[in-house]
């Protein structure tokens, strides 16, 4: 049975952050945490949010790392708790909307984190007591502000997923005038992993018609505008179309992932400072190489589908022009370039096989297979 589910409100525009306090009142938020990085506080984002909240008491936690862990996820906790919170808002980009929801999730249910990440059953745990939130993206990329899951480094190393319906931020204000200051390589970074997601989504197998329209059509936006957005971080429009390759992207992939996001979270699980938008760019050449001998690809001409919407010839050309265009935007040219060594490639494996999106690529991984993907990324 397919399940198609679409379910938060979207605020999409230029300015956009000043409908927060409005968005404060209709979810009931009378006093929220605010969730965000030291790196949008130094840019004076966070200033904005708070501006734009005007009279509603807020605390701020602005220590979430770049992958999000249990140990910061506990430490706004109990923020959250001692200020009295009743929801949250989230202001940065993936990490910390992610943080943001695994707050949701401790404040409001008992025990380790790891007893609800989806790999331990624990999806059905998450109930309908997780604390509201609002999620202001200030990247495109993840596209966390719109999609039911979230990934967090739990205590015993692993970085694992958590999914349900009731971490889908109540709002998502999504205001691409935010992200005008990102620097070239975040948004090159954070673009391709907009990319990677929408092109994974739509290789994935399930049947999901409108997911596939919303990937194929944020895959045309997010790769012709990216460049633009890399090059002239004050291009408007360019701005405007990440941000809607990145919403479109997350809306997409509740359709599920693939091999792409199995081999990012295991070796971003392995070394933490590794950028998960970088390692998606670096890793989907091989992948969909792999994926083009799937059943359910070719039947449905879903390499064909995605070379029409990038502007190529031919599907056999996709993988070399992400690799052409992960060198134009300055991205690593490969795993070694990022400090990764063959030694860690036992690890990453496993690790690959155990993630929530190996089961949803359109072609089982065997462990070889993962080990000829991370040598072609090499």
């Amino acid at each position: 049975m397919a399940l198609i589910n679409y379910v938060t409100q979207i605020q999409f525009d230029f300015g956009a952050v000043r409908l927060l306090p409005g968005e404060c009142e209709r979810i009931g938020i009378r006093r929220p945490l605010v969730v965000t990085d030291a790196g949008v506080k130094a840019a004076g984002v966070l200033q904005r949010a708070l501006d734009a909240l005007k009279d509603v008491p807020v605390a701020v936690f602005d220590q979430t790392p770049s992958n999000p862990t249990e140990a910061a996820v506990r430490a706004a906790q109990a923020l959250y708790q001692a200020q009295g919170c009743d929801g949250l808002i989230a202001v940065g980009g993936g990490s910390s909307i992610d943080l943001a929801k695994g707050v949701a999730i401790a404040a409001t249910h008992d025990g380790p984190l790891k007893h609800y990440a989806t790999i331990e059953g624990g999806s059905p745990r998450i109930t309908e007591r997780t604390a509201p939130l609002i999620a202001v993206p200030t990247t495109a990329g993840t596209g966390s502000e719109v999609a039911r899951g979230a990934i967090v480094i739990v205590e015993d190393g692993r970085k694992l997923g958590f999914h349900s319906w009731h971490l889908v931020p109540r709002a998502a204000i999504c205001d691409p005038e935010l992200t005008l200051g990102l620097p070239p390589i975040l948004t090159a970074a954070t673009g391709m992993d907009a990319i990677a997601h929408c092109m994974e989504t739509f290789m994935a197998p399930a049947f999901n018609p409108p997911a596939d329209g919303i990937a194929l059509d944020g895959l045309t936006r997010g790769w012709a505008h990216i460049e633009r957005a890399t090059r002239d971080g004050s291009d408007r429009e360019a701005r405007r179309q990440m941000m809607s390759a990145s919403m479109q992207g997350a809306l997409a992939f509740q359709k599920g992932l693939g091999c792409v996001h199995s081999l990012s979270h295991s070796l971003g699980g392995v070394n933490p400072k590794l950028h998960h938008g970088t390692l998606n760019a670096v890793f989907l050449p091989a992948v969909v190489n792999f994926n083009a001998r799937a059943e359910s690809v070719r039947n449905e001409a879903r390499l064909e589908r995605m070379a029409h919407a990038m502007g190529l010839r031919s599907p056999g050309d996709i993988a070399e022009a992400i690799r052409d265009m992960n060198a134009r935007l300055g991205l690593p040219s490969g795993l070694a370039a990022m400090g990764v060594t063959q030694e860690l490639h036992d690890r990453v494996i496993r690790g690959a096989l155990a993630d929530h999106c190996h089961k949803t690529n359109p072609r089982e991984a065997s462990a070889q297979d993962y080990q000829a993907m991370l040598d072609a990324s090499m």
